[in-house]
């Protein structure tokens, strides 16, 4: 399938030279490459071939035919778990991204889902990250993704990861409070967690007097529970009762658990920069353990959008997280 990458300037982009912009936005070409296509007039912004000293506006579209742009190479056996007229379940591995971004088009979920098992319209209901594995809802039609988006909205759709996190994490933990950008870092992509307490404990609900730190603050709240602890390292699981970006990772990242193989959110800041450069170590990758962040979405419990029947599915500890504990057998998950 060939792609065209769109991308609409908002208002704190305005201003800049287009060059400018596409070199630091779109990174997998260099400033070289960028002017190359824009002189081949692969970019256009607002249907229009355009010179590279173009001052964006807010609202300008630009359009890219990436005509052959090299994708990485994925992780892309899946597994049907479940599959009706309404919906499919899929077991996704820990390298393959759900949707197309950036540089990958082809090698997603998505694409899998379209040309080998001729979902002509594949409706992702919830999305994980590229390096987590698991369970992953896909709608079927856009009346099955409206009720199923509306379940996970409402917050009755059951959620449950196994993680591995360094160090010995206690019998349980519960942590709310507010998820919101982190500019003070290198990476622009990075979050923060700002837990919110009080004497009798944490908030589990947005409390009404609660400012919120900024007017992109998004209320968490995930509970955790120890499972098995492994010397210095320990599985537990966890159940997001919010569906935020990163925000498992994050949290556990300031409770001081990191995840296991987390380049962005793990023991060093620098990993992350480094993976980037293809520059990762043999010593980086002795204290990640794992080539991926070690998070699992083990388990899923909702209501079918059609006959309202509950549905629940887990999945087994997966193979690559189960070799950092050292043993063989697949534990298994139930859900709670």
């Amino acid at each position: 399938m060939r792609r065209q990458i769109r991308f609409v300037i908002p208002a704190e982009r305005a201003g800049g030279a287009l060059l400018d912009f596409l070199t630091t936005r779109f990174t997998y070409h260099t400033r070289d490459e960028w002017l190359d296509r824009l002189t081949e007039g692969r970019m256009t912004c607002n249907g229009r071939p355009t010179p590279p000293e173009h001052l964006l506006q807010t609202g300008d579209e630009l359009a890219y035919d990436p005509g052959g742009l090299a994708e990485p190479p994925m992780d892309d056996r899946i597994g049907v778990v479940h599959a009706d007229a309404d919906l499919l379940v899929i077991d996704k591995t820990g390298n393959l991204t759900c949707h197309p971004c950036g540089r990958y088009f082809n090698h997603t979920l998505w694409a899998i889902l379209k040309t080998r098992h001729g979902i002509e319209n594949p409706i992702f209901v919830n999305r994980i990250d590229r390096e987590t594995s698991g369970l992953v809802l896909v709608a079927r039609t856009p009346s099955a993704a409206k009720n199923l988006r509306a379940q996970f909205a409402g917050r009755t759709v059951d959620k449950q990861y196994l993680a591995l996190v360094e160090g010995a994490f206690p019998e349980r933990a519960t942590a709310a409070g507010w998820i919101v950008a982190d500019f003070t870092g290198e990476v622009l992509k990075q979050r923060r967690f700002l837990p919110v307490t009080t004497a009798a404990g944490h908030w589990v609900t947005a409390p009404a007097s609660a400012v919120p730190p900024g007017p992109e603050a998004q209320w968490g709240w995930t509970e955790f529970a120890l499972l098995e602890r492994h010397g210095d390292l320990s599985l537990i699981s966890a159940a997001p009762h919010t569906g935020r970006l990163h925000q498992i990772r994050v949290t556990l990242q300031t409770l001081g658990y990191p995840l296991v193989g987390d380049k962005l959110y793990g023991l060093d800041p620098g990993f992350f920069l480094r993976f980037c450069q293809d520059a990762l170590t043999a010593g980086d990758f002795a204290r990640m353990r794992m080539k991926r962040q070690a998070l699992h979405a083990a388990g899923l419990r909702f209501r079918h959008p059609a006959t309202g029947q509950e549905l629940s599915f887990a999945l087994p500890l997966p193979a690559d997280m189960q070799a950092v504990l050292g043993g063989s057998g697949a534990r298994q998950f139930c859900m709670g």
